[in-house]
């Protein structure tokens, strides 16, 4: 599974520079380059990302100033010419420091932390269903000390949040340590459908949607609008609904 990159930087050639150093390793994808943070912004609404190449010095406001309004922020690796702003970056848990120019031997050194940082102790380990029946299929996710055994047909939808997603179950909550990538690869794609970039849903628990959102036993959930077309293509919709 590839690592989706943003690099944010109002120097093109800085981005170039970045992207170059990216595209020489296979499990990297820059998904979008931006020039400020109001364009990042709406990247991180659109599209998923799990690590953003941040410069400080950005027009409008500064990159720091940026990453304070994100409440769930991907992992950040900053890069910038001004060494006086390391100390207030690690305080916002920075992956990294990068000083420009930035040699690829550096850039791979903060590639590898990311990674180091990223490694998850708390997994989801399918279960051994192949044979099953959906109601009987199940997967098991590691909540804090103890590996908790969920039976698919209990999920109603799953909620991204940074490095964490939340399963909702008829019973419980669960909260595990994994991405929203690895928990969709974890389900039968003809039973749970990705509407979202934080939202997963069980295809039998919809109770309503419109063009922009769908009813899950009572919840309303945004339809992400890169997501639009293939929800509406998955729910068989050709008719016509308030918004499309």
């Amino acid at each position: 599974m590839k690592t989706k990159c943003l690099i944010v930087d109002d120097e093109p050639l800085a981005r170039e520079l970045i992207r170059g150093h990216a595209q020489k390793l296979e499990n990297f994808e820059v998904v979008a380059e931006c020039s400020d943070a109001m364009k990042a912004l709406n990247v991180l609404r659109e599209k998923q990302v799990d690590l953003i190449f941040m410069d400080i010095q950005l027009p409008q406001i500064t990159g720091i100033e940026f990453l304070k309004t994100l409440k769930h922020a991907p992992k950040v690796i900053i890069t910038t010419a001004y060494r006086e702003y390391a100390l207030e970056g690690f305080e916002l848990d920075v992956v990294d420091y990068l000083l420009k120019p930035i040699t690829f031997e550096r850039f791979l050194k903060s590639v590898n932390k990311y990674y180091q940082m990223n490694q998850e102790d708390i997994q989801v380990v399918p279960g051994n269903s192949a044979d099953k029946s959906v109601d009987e299929a199940f997967i098991y996710v590691k909540e804090n000390k103890k590996v908790v055994k969920v039976y698919l047909s209990e999920i109603k939808y799953i909620e991204g949040l940074s490095e964490y997603v939340q399963v909702y179950t008829d019973k419980r909550k669960i909260i595990t340590k994994t991405s929203m990538s690895q928990m969709e690869e974890k389900l039968p794609s003809e039973n749970f459908l990705r509407i979202h970039k934080s939202f997963i849903i069980s295809v039998n628990k919809i109770e309503a949607f419109t063009a922009n959102t769908i009813e899950v036993q009572g919840k309303e959930l945004p339809i992400g609008r890169s997501f639009k077309n293939a929800v509406l293509n998955m729910l068989n919709f050709s008719g016509s609904v308030s918004g499309v």
